[in-house]
């Protein structure tokens, strides 16, 4: 539901009834993942997605009826076999989704103050019941920065403790998922399913080395959804006039800023210098960090240089494996536009474990689950702009 915060947080302000068709799990090439939701207002408007397309009809319907009566409903939808055109996800995949009712400003309270956490950028997680008994289907409570609950999920009140708990383990790691406790707060007894959504300040994105190449990639990071710096030393490039869609341009060198910030396991590093007195120094820090992705501009020569380099300054070769150097993926690119791309792309691979190979003719899954992926070396497709 967080994913449409700003819509529902503006329906909420406006005091409109509507209901929320949510995905709650999630079965075989599934397009959308746990948390997408689909909202309907009484005058018929319609936001969000559940599947991309597929059973967005049926769900439009669903969210009528609930507004209608009241009442929480899950639903599965598939594949079908028998008839290709019915009412199905035609990618072969299986979501079951819950639609929720809120009729009144009590039952739409929870709803708008995580929505309006998401939209300031904070840190919060709204927790639902999303299967058990009819009675506590739909029940929801929101969690605050610090982990503390606001509301209730109209159970017995150790089920909101303990999903208060949950909520903020998951909250911890900025994920969404699905849990499943006793209906009396144990961990046993009558299940219920919890629906934990997690809302936590936007994946930052360092970008090291104000060239036409950072420009690029600048604007494709804040299409992902980074928060994008670049960071360079020299006061003639790095400048917010060249880099009008970066959230900050800095002038530092490289590494001394990058000891300056506290970062976290989403955070990508993108070195674009390709000058080893800037190169060296940043890489042998941000080797050692725990953050999702570290890649370097270069040649092939330039690489090899590099580690040289790094090895002499204490690096293991366990730390160096985490570097994607030359940096991205493989796609022939040549201008700054397609370099930039070849880099998100690999970023997206690194994210999802994803292989970088085409879909046509492969038998690896679409859709992969998200997590970390395990550190490998870079394939390399920026020999183009390499020194």
């Amino acid at each position: 539901m967080l994913d449409i915060a700003a819509e529902l947080h503006r329906w909420c302000q406006e005091g409109r009834d509507f209901a929320v068709a949510t995905v709650v799990a999630v079965g075989g090439s599934a397009p959308r993942q746990p948390g997408a939701a689909l909202a309907v207002d009484a005058d018929g408007e319609a936001v969000g997605s559940v599947s991309g397309g597929c059973v967005e009809g049926a769900v439009y319907e669903l969210c009528q009826e609930a507004l209608a009566s009241g009442g929480s409903v899950r639903q599965t939808f598939g594949y079908s076999d028998e008839d290709a055109f019915a009412v199905g996800l035609t990618c072969g995949g299986v979501i079951d989704v819950l639609v929720t009712p809120l009729r009144s400003r009590a039952a739409r309270e929870v709803f708008a103050r995580a929505a309006a956490e998401a939209v300031e950028g904070r840190t919060a997680a709204l927790v639902r019941i999303v299967e058990g008994p009819q009675e506590l289907l739909g029940g929801a409570l929101w969690l605050d920065a610090e982990g503390q609950p606001h509301g209730a999920l109209g159970g017995a009140p150790e089920l909101d403790a303990t999903a208060a708990a949950e909520g903020r383990a998951l909250l911890a790691a900025g994920r969404t998922a699905t849990v499943t406790v006793g209906a009396d707060g144990s961990l046993c007894g009558q299940p219920v399913t919890l629906l934990v959504e997690s809302s936590v300040p936007p994946p930052r994105m360092l970008v090291f080395g104000a060239i036409d190449f950072a420009a690029a990639l600048v604007r494709i990071g804040k299409f992902l959804g980074f928060h994008v710096t670049v960071c360079d030393a020299r006061p003639v490039f790095a400048t917010a006039r060249r880099f009008p869609g970066a959230d900050e341009v800095v002038v530092d060198w490289p590494h001394r800023y990058l000891d300056s910030q506290d970062l976290d396991a989403r955070t990508v590093v993108c070195v674009l210098t390709h000058d080893a007195k800037f190169d060296v120094p940043l890489l042998e820090r941000a080797l050692r960090l725990p953050v999702a992705y570290v890649g370097a501009m270069g040649s092939r020569r330039t690489h090899l240089d590099r580690l040289e380099r790094l090895r002499e300054a204490g690096l293991t070769s366990l730390e160096l494996a985490a570097l994607r150097s030359p940096i991205g993926l493989d796609l022939g690119a040549r201008t700054p536009e397609e370099t930039a791309l070849s880099i998100a792309a690999e970023i997206v691979a690194t994210r999802h474990g994803g292989s970088g190979v085409p879909l046509n003719g492969a038998h690896s899954p679409i859709h992969h689950d998200s997590g970390p992926a395990t550190p490998i070396t870079g394939g390399g497709a920026d020999d183009r702009a390499a020194g």
